[in-house]
């Protein structure tokens, strides 16, 4: 029989989560509290907080292809990629998705966080050294604590700092690295991270999640605009849910490390197929993006607009690689604060704190997308200058 509700505190012993309660609480002092916003399908707010670089997530041909490999092929994938969950869709998209960004194969999972886990933990492993850039993004953190391998920190887009961290390494080694940093939207120094590599006879693995769709000629990312495709040494990860308005990811490379991560990447082997429809949607995104290249350079355009905005008007923002624009804020608090103001005049931004932020300096992180009008962008800066924190 159940035992009786008694009143009174309750012993940490008896309360398995009571520590929970003083983290809440040590967060809510330092305004870091996070907590869902459920946004509406017909949501009035000008969006600059998400990801959709070149406003394909509600493009009628790309809505049009879910819908229609969802009927045809069913909701979900029914299993792992390697029972029955690729089907003629995945191997369609990851054909395209090779060609289209240089490389010579590719291969589908359910998340651009599972590909970043499959390339770094597949390629390295105990007796490996990986060189990680201090401002990775969390996914290649976690794939580098997965992989049981010795990592080096090495200081953001310090080339130098790798070499010298690689230099006299015997055996598997690989540097890694975004492409374009997501929190203040810097590019990487990928051509000399390249020749670093080389030199040291180390693998380079490149996380291009915000640089497909946004760099290269007509987007076709930032290791191809580096000169990196097709490379052997080189390895490319991409997610199909920014740019390509979709959901999931894919490693590109050489064929046979492909091959490799397909007999021992455990978020390939062990995870369900990502789903006909995002495969689907994926695959008009990339075949719209082909068709109209503009879109790149349209988005970065729309970056740059709101950077020399925001700046002259007085405000401290990062002069922008790709589509992310960073705009520092005083405080978690006041970061929060400002978002909110935004949100009340019309306006989505992303706020970004600690822990999200590698340097402990929150900002609101806007993001281009290539369908702002001029107009838009002239509302975005008027709201953001008009609502900042003032001294």
């Amino acid at each position: 029989m159940p035992q009786d509700r008694q009143d009174g505190p309750v012993d940490s012993q008896d309360d398995p989560f009571g520590w929970i309660d003083t983290d809440r609480e040590r967060r809510r002092r330092a305004g870091l509290v996070r907590e869902l916003r459920p946004r509406s399908a017909d949501s009035p707010l000008l969006d600059l907080a998400g990801n959709d670089y070149l406003g394909l997530a509600r493009h009628p041909r790309v809505t049009a292809a879910a819908a229609e490999a969802a009927q045809r092929w069913g909701a979900g994938a029914t299993g792992s990629r390697l029972v029955t969950g690729s089907t003629e869709l995945h191997a369609e998209l990851e054909r395209e998705l090779a060609a289209f960004c240089g490389f010579e194969s590719a291969l589908v999972l359910s998340s651009g966080y599972a590909a970043n886990l499959a390339a770094v933990t597949a390629l390295s492993g105990a007796d490996a050294l990986i060189v990680s850039d201090a401002g990775n993004h969390a996914s290649l953190i976690d794939g580098c604590r997965l992989s049981r391998a010795e990592t080096v920190v090495a200081p953001h887009a310090d080339p130098a700092a790798v070499a010298k961290a690689l230099d006299g390494h015997e055996g598997r080694a690989l540097a890694v690295t975004d492409s374009v940093f997501s929190v203040d939207g810097d590019a990487a120094p990928l051509a000399d991270l390249a020749d670093v590599c080389r030199a040291a006879g180390a693998a380079l693995v490149v996380d291009d999640a915000h640089g497909l769709g946004v760099l290269g000629a007509g987007g076709r990312g930032a290791p191809y605009a580096a000169g990196l495709a097709g490379a052997p040494y080189a390895v490319a990860t991409v997610t199909l849910s920014k740019a390509l308005g979709s959901q999931g990811g894919a490693v590109l490379g050489p064929a046979r490390v492909i091959e490799h991560l397909v007999n021992t990447a455990r978020t390939f082997i062990f995870d369900t197929g990502l789903n006909p429809a995002a495969v689907g949607a994926a695959l008009a995104a990339l075949r719209l993006l082909r068709r109209e290249p503009e879109r790149a350079e349209r988005v970065r355009a729309v970056a740059t607009a709101l950077h020399t905005g925001l700046t002259a008007a007085g405000l401290t923002a990062v002069r922008p690689d790709a589509a992310v624009v960073s705009v520092r804020a005083p405080s978690p608090e006041r970061a929060v604060r400002w978002a909110a103001d935004c949100r009340a005049a019309g306006l989505a931004v992303g706020c970004f704190r600690p822990p999200s932020v590698p340097d402990g300096i929150s900002r609101l992180r806007l993001t281009a997308r290539a369908d702002l009008t001029d107009q838009q962008v002239a509302q975005a800066v008027e709201v953001i200058t008009g609502t900042a924190p003032r001294d």
